[in-house]
C-alpha cells in the first residue's frame, strides 16, 4: 500500500506536530489542469497529507423554443471532482478529500460515484448537504435523492459495511471510507438556533461521521466555544478549524452575506481602511497569522485553508507558520 495512502484521522493520529492542509475549486470549464496545478505546486512545500477538493452542482437555465414551451437545460461549469482527485493524486502522490454532496444527486449516483472513488484508492470523503440552487430560497432534494447529510453518511456506511443499493449482489466488498462533515461554530444559517445546529451534528457523529471541518471563522473564541459544546455533548471525533485570509475589500460585506459569519470588528475596520486590495490582503495575512498561532497554542490537529483557488496568502501564512 501507498504509505500516504490514508485516512485523515490516521493522519491526525500519526502527526508528531499539527498538519497543514487546504481546499480547491475544480477549475472553470475550459480552463487548463495547470491552472489548478499552478496553485497548488507552492503550497505543496508544506507537505499537506491531504487535499479537498470542492463539487459544485450542475445548474440549470430555462430557454424558450419556438413552440412558446420552456426548454430545462444543465449547465456544468466545472469538471467533475472525482477526476480531479486523480489526477491530483497521480501528480503529488497525496490523499484527497472529495466533497460528496446531497444536492443534484439521486442515490443511484451517489453509489456510482463512491465505487469511482473507491476504484481510485480514495478513502476520504466530506459529506455535505449541499447549497439551494440558483433562485432556490431552500434546498431541494433529488427525487430519490438524500435531504439531509446524515442519510447521506447513512449510505456511505452502509457501503462501508458491504450493503448497496442492489442488495442481489453476492459477496459484496466493503468500501472503507473515512468521513468527515461540516461543523459550523456560527451554527448553519438554515438551523432555528445554535443548540439545535449541534444536535444535528451530533447526529452525523453518532451516524458514522469520523470528523469535523469547521465553516471558516475569524473570531477563535467562536471556535474555542464550539468544540466545548461538542466534548460537553460527547462529540469527540478531531475538529479541524477552517481558515480563509481576507483578499480583498469586498469581501468583508461579500463572505458574511454568502457563509452567514461575522466578522469582528476590529479586522472589519482595518480592511475597510484600506486604500486598495493589496492593503486588504496584506491585512487579511496579518489576521490568519495570528489567528493561526492561537490555534496552534489551542492545540488543533490540523490547520485547514480555504484558499478559494488561489495560493499566494495562504503561502505566506503557512510560510510563517510550518
Amino acid at each position: 500500500m501507498n504509505p500516504n495512502r490514508m485516512k485523515v484521522t490516521e493522519h491526525i493520529k500519526n502527526a508528531k506536530k499539527p498538519l497543514f492542509s487546504f481546499e480547491v475549486l475544480p477549475p472553470l470549464k475550459g480552463e487548463s489542469i495547470n491552472n489548478l496545478f499552478s496553485h497548488i505546486d507552492p503550497l505543496m512545500e508544506f507537505k499537506p497529507p491531504f487535499i479537498d477538493v470542492t463539487y459544485h452542482r450542475e445548474e440549470f437555465v430555462y430557454k424558450k423554443r419556438e413552440n412558446g414551451l420552456l426548454e430545462k437545460k444543465v449547465i456544468r461549469k466545472r469538471p467533475g471532482t472525482v477526476g480531479i482527485c486523480a489526477a491530483l493524486k497521480n501528480k503529488y502522490d497525496v490523499d484527497t478529500v472529495p466533497h460528496i454532496i446531497c444536492g443534484g444527486f439521486t442515490k443511484e449516483e451517489t453509489e456510482n460515484a463512491l465505487i469511482d472513488l473507491r476504484f481510485l484508492g480514495v478513502d476520504n470523503i466530506l459529506v455535505l448537504q449541499g447549497d439551494a440552487m440558483n433562485g432556490e430560497h431552500m434546498f431541494v432534494p433529488e427525487p430519490n435523492g438524500h435531504t439531509y447529510a446524515s442519510e447521506l453518511i447513512g449510505q456511505v456506511v452502509d457501503m462501508n459495511n458491504a450493503k448497496y443499493l442492489d442488495d442481489s449482489i453476492e459477496n459484496a466488498v466493503p468500501s472503507d471510507f473515512c468521513i468527515g462533515v461540516a461543523g459550523y461554530p456560527e451554527k448553519h444559517y438554515t438551523a432555528p438556533n445554535l443548540n439545535t445546529d449541534m444536535k444535528y451534528l451530533k447526529l452525523k457523529v453518532d451516524e458514522g461521521a469520523d470528523y469535523i471541518v469547521t465553516q471558516m471563522f475569524w473570531d477563535n473564541q467562536k471556535y474555542f466555544d464550539f468544540v466545548k459544546k461538542c466534548r460537553e455533548m460527547g462529540i469527540n471525533v478531531p475538529i479541524i478549524p477552517g481558515i480563509k485570509p481576507i483578499t480583498t475589500k469586498r469581501q468583508v460585506n461579500v463572505l458574511p452575506k454568502i457563509f452567514h459569519i461575522d466578522l469582528p470588528e476590529e479586522l472589519s475596520d482595518a480592511v475597510e481602511g484600506c486604500k486598495d486590495n493589496t492593503q486588504a490582503k496584506e491585512i487579511g495575512v496579518e489576521w490568519a497569522i495570528k489567528q493561526s498561532k492561537e490555534l496552534l497554542d489551542f492545540g488543533v490537529p490540523v490547520l485547514h485553508f480555504y484558499s478559494m483557488g488561489k495560493s499566494d496568502s495562504v503561502y505566506k501564512i503557512a510560510k510563517e507558520l510550518f
